[in-house]
């Protein structure tokens, strides 16, 4: 198949390589339009107000590349409009792999990676959300080592990119276009090749107070927090599937939104 990639955490990202690596072993071809800079917690904010640059990467990724000044929407948006080749028909978009679990109500619409497969669904094509789960703790360790992935979390990340290109196919083939739907796959840690996948519905988690009080200088700092999850018991949410250790796979299905006789 032939996938355009994307994420929201920069084209750096040693997770967004990981992903292209195996997606390339898998023998899929790719083109790559990635951020300059991270752009997390962004949603699917474009770049109204300012003109954006893009340019051929000089990452090694071994398949097309651009970097691009802006959102990952920016991104899609502009590669599918300006900068794929004219003869190319993409199969689909897919964003990630993102550091961190995209789960939830409270987080799922703040999310940049699930944003830059939204707008592969905008314009029509199948797309799918990719993010592999961190403690708190690797997260942190992660931050702290200038992005250096540890021996454990490398050993899931590669499984979980592994099951990434072994599932993308199949997820795409089953996917009509212009049906608004994005996958949201999260991958638990650890993940190996053989931890199950489940279907699952967003959590419903209530994020009050994301933001600190006030500093001296007026200024108020983003806290992060996983907010109250008030999901019944059934059915299996996206982050009770994650944190026992399963694949979470969550059709949003956007089309659906507001239609008549849905349990809202």
């Amino acid at each position: 198949m032939k996938f355009l990639i994307t994420n929201d955490d920069g084209i750096d990202s040693p997770f967004l390589h990981a992903l292209v690596h195996a997606l390339r072993d898998a023998g899929h071809e790719l083109f790559i339009a990635a951020p300059k800079t991270e752009q997390s917690w962004i949603g699917c904010a474009k770049s109204r107000l300012r003109p954006v640059a893009s340019a051929v990467s000089s990452r090694d990724f071994g398949c097309t590349a651009w970097v691009i000044d802006g959102t990952p929407s920016d991104c899609v948006s502009i590669a599918l409009a300006h900068l794929l080749p004219a003869d190319q028909r993409i199969d689909a978009v897919l964003s990630g792999i993102n550091i961190g679990r995209n789960a939830s109500l409270g987080f799922i619409l703040a999310s940049g990676t699930i944003a830059g497969a939204w707008e592969g669904a905008v314009h029509g094509l199948p797309a799918i959300a990719f993010s592999q789960d961190l403690t708190p703790a690797q997260f942190e360790a992660f931050r702290a080592s200038g992005h250096r992935v540890d021996p454990d979390l490398l050993q899931s990340l590669n499984s979980s990119a592994a099951r990434a290109a072994q599932l993308a196919p199949d997820l795409v083939a089953s996917t009509p276009p212009r049906r608004f739907i994005v996958h949201n796959v999260n991958f638990p840690h650890p993940c190996s090749h053989d931890t199950p996948m489940h279907r699952t519905v967003p959590a419903r988690v209530i994020v009050p107070g994301l933001f600190g009080p006030a500093a001296d200088d007026g200024t108020h700092r983003f806290i992060f927090k996983l907010g109250d999850d008030i999901s019944p018991a059934e059915p299996l949410t996206d982050r009770a599937a994650i944190e026992s250790g399963l694949i979470s796979h969550t059709v949003l299905n956007y089309g659906a939104l507001g239609t008549p006789g849905i349990d809202t």
